[in-house]
């Protein structure tokens, strides 16, 4: 079985490790590649602290490391003092195994806000995340690890047993956080497992889109990057850095009326299907009464 390997989430955050409830970059390097670590400059790891707030991030840790899943994602919210509309609540109530669709703006708290809302539903929530973020101890318990760094086949039979469960999933099909194409901000091409997962379970798909962007700085310096061809997603770094901006942000979380998966025919396919989908819930942002129209 093929898995979407960016089908993530919070799939961007950068590689932190974590050891006795802290965080240390220096530490993190020196594990990854001892050698790299001894070239790495002092005032490097100083300017990288700084930008993946390494101290509040420890102090955070510290004063809440007794707190676990859904409880751990509301205290994150309260911290940053996150304000959530929710648009069309009860297309929630219409059932509790469903696939969660969403835009991913943000790349972090964005995560946060959907789990906490899907949360208050159903306490079984889960996201397909990229297996690093399993060294998070608090949150473990919401996450289904999906392999970004090679095939797994205990990954992959994880992942299919989720869905072929009661639970209900929440994805990022596109993985990769939104970037700024063409002037809009939007995500990159979606991918469409959650499409054939759908189908193969019989699952309803909530579309969702979620308001919100990062700053100028950090959509500029991916479009640099990409034009210097530089294949690492080095902007991932500023992540962190871009969700501590994110105090007193107020959040719209807009549904769509759920679809079914006998929608997705062979009329199309499952990837074309996908980007319907994604296209949908950029108009969903737009019109709140918008309803996926399998035809247009």
């Amino acid at each position: 079985m093929n898995i979407d390997k960016a089908s993530a989430v919070p799939s961007e955050l950068p590689m932190l490790e974590i050891s006795d409830n802290t965080i240390d970059v220096e530490e993190v390097f020196e594990n990854k590649s001892p050698r790299m670590a001894k070239l790495i400059p002092k005032f490097i790891y100083k300017y990288l602290r700084r930008i993946i707030h390494e101290k509040e991030i420890n102090e955070f840790l510290r004063n809440h490391k007794d707190m676990q899943g859904l409880d751990f994602v509301a205290a994150t919210l309260d911290y940053f003092n996150v304000h959530i509309d929710i648009v069309n609540e009860q297309y929630l109530r219409e059932s509790n195994r469903m696939i969660v669709a969403s835009n991913h703006p943000l790349g972090g708290l964005d995560g946060m806000a959907l789990l906490h809302v899907l949360g208050k539903y159903d306490n079984h929530v889960i996201t397909p995340a990229n297996d690093i973020l399993m060294f998070l101890p608090n949150t473990v318990d919401l996450f289904v690890p999906v392999n970004k760094h090679g095939s797994n086949v205990a990954y992959a039979k994880i992942l299919d047993e989720t869905f072929k469960s009661d639970k209900t999933i929440m994805i990022f099909p596109a993985g990769l956080c939104s970037r700024k194409q063409k002037g809009l901000i939007r995500d990159t091409q979606w991918k469409h497992t959650f499409i054939n997962k759908a189908i193969k379970y019989n699952r309803l798909i909530l579309p969702v889109h979620f308001s919100g962007r990062n700053s100028n700085f950090f959509y500029n310096l991916a479009n640099i990057r990409k034009f210097l061809r530089i294949k690492s997603n080095i902007e991932m770094l500023f992540l962190v850095n871009e969700m501590f901006k994110k105090y007193n942000e107020q959040m719209v979380i807009t549904l769509g009326k759920p679809i079914s998966p006998e929608v997705f025919d062979k009329s199309r396919s499952r990837l074309a299907w996908a980007e319907a989908v994604r296209q949908y819930i950029y108009r969903l942002g737009n019109d709140k009464t918008a309803i996926f129209d399998p035809h247009a």
